[in-house]
């Protein structure tokens, strides 16, 4: 097993930026893996400006679930981002959060035995009120664990405020 850092904090709050800069200070080619499904024409353009953004020193895997499909062994990796990585388990599971937590969890744990450095962005959906719909809740609840799951095998842990990064762990 390599290294894990996990990234977290709120929407726009520096988290891809801050995980994009400390990955490119690690290694000078490293690997951005989104997990985003693309749902509708403007989040297909969003996903090919923050492609275009990132430049040729990136090597680019998109890929909804099966993160330990892609052998990276030696390489840094950043994973962006465990919430729409989820979103993909929960809507796939029909909003089951058992078994999407399950298989998430297993899922993360395969990706993680190979000798390499992961960089974990994810969202602190929880910090917000409580959603008032029972998916919204139940998504909240799936996102809150994985995340403590992600942290407990973290190396380091930062939370970003306002573009700043705080280290946790």
């Amino acid at each position: 097993m390599g290294k894990i850092i996990l990234i977290t904090g709120g929407q726009r709050s520096g988290k891809s930026s801050y995980a994009q800069k400390l990955a490119l200070q690690i290694a000078p080619n490293p690997v951005y893996l989104a997990t985003s499904r693309i749902w509708d024409d403007e989040h297909q353009q969003r996903i090919k400006r923050h492609q275009a953004d990132r430049g040729s020193e990136w090597t680019n895997i998109e890929e909804e679930k099966q993160l330990s499909n892609h052998q990276l062994e030696g390489r840094v990796i950043l994973i962006d981002c465990v919430t729409l990585w989820l979103t993909n388990f929960f809507f796939d599971n029909d909003s089951n959060i058992e078994q999407s937590l399950t298989e998430a969890k297993t899922e993360f744990e395969q990706f993680i035995k190979q000798d390499a450095t992961f960089i974990f962005v994810t969202n602190e959906i929880g910090l917000g009120g409580m959603p008032d719909n029972p998916i919204q809740r139940k998504f909240t609840d799936l996102q809150g664990w994985m995340n403590q799951h992600i942290a407990l095998h973290a190396n380091e842990v930062y939370l970003m405020v306002s573009g700043i990064a705080m280290e946790v762990k």
